[in-house]
């Protein structure tokens, strides 16, 4: 509501605002950076947005060496050894105890690792994540991003310089994976990949546990994308920001294959 004050204190105020105003007018304006923190529904995000068209989006899992990264700031160390900055980073799907991809995992166009079934080994307890129908693929290629489930991946064989393979898929064709439930108890913290409007590629990490349908409605109806996949939960739900002072470590002992955003 508007606020009354006197004659003088008015004319004062105006006259700071003046100043101020002049003063930010002709400082340099600060360029937003791909990542920011966001609040979805009492959620804490960091959500991270980019075009892969003209944005270096990497992957990584083994350095020079041939031993797996498995930190961010071996990653970033890296990179800056080479010339270049990481501006942001996130684990890029599940991985075996030896830090290597569970499943299809190209990098440089490369395929380093083959897809992996998406049929869930015969056990006894909960299906695991990556295993859940249907289980998919997010790529980049000469036409762009794209995720697909891993059965029709397979039969199209786009050509893809990325690509990697995890599940279940959150959004599919602008359709809330069917088994989701609404409500559900089942909430950690998780990160994920959609293909959005215009080609656009956005990443998010929750800082507070959320259920599945609610993260996959994040992605569907906040960042309008037709197409997203689940990365990981729990400990792997890492991030990497040196804009944003983040660098997480994974209770697993450190992360398999990373997302990374170089400049």
């Amino acid at each position: 509501m508007p606020i009354r004050s006197s004659g003088l204190l008015s004319a004062a105020l105006i006259g700071m605002v003046i100043l101020l105003g002049a003063a930010f007018g002709s400082a340099r304006p600060v360029l937003a950076g791909p990542c920011a923190p966001e609040t979805v529904e009492n959620t804490n995000y960091i959500i991270c947005t980019v075009d892969p068209g003209k944005t270096d989006l990497r992957l990584f899992w083994k350095g020079d060496d041939g031993a797996p990264y498995r930190s961010f700031p071996g990653i970033a160390d890296a990179v800056t050894a080479k010339g270049k900055t990481l501006v942001f980073a996130l684990n890029a799907g599940m991985y075996h105890e030896d830090f290597s991809p569970i499943g299809l995992y190209v990098e440089n166009g490369q395929e380093m690792r083959p897809v992996a079934s998406i049929k869930a080994p015969k056990a006894s307890g909960p299906v695991p994540n990556f295993y859940k129908s249907p289980n998919g693929v997010f790529y980049i290629g000469d036409s762009g991003a794209g995720i697909l489930p891993t059965a029709t991946f397979m039969k199209q064989r786009p050509d893809a310089r990325l690509a990697t393979q995890s599940g279940p898929m959150l959004v599919i064709s602008d359709r809330i994976n069917p088994i989701f439930i609404v409500g559900s108890s089942d909430r950690t913290r998780r990160s994920g990949v959609g293909v959005c409007a215009g080609g656009t590629v956005r990443f998010a990490v929750s800082d507070d546990p959320v259920n599945f349908h609610d993260f996959a409605r994040l992605f569907r109806d906040h960042l309008q994308c037709a197409d997203a996949l689940f990365l990981d939960g729990g400990g792997g739900a890492g991030f990497y920001s040196g804009e944003l002072g983040r660098s997480d470590f994974s209770w697993h002992g450190g992360y398999g294959p990373v997302f990374g955003v170089v400049e």
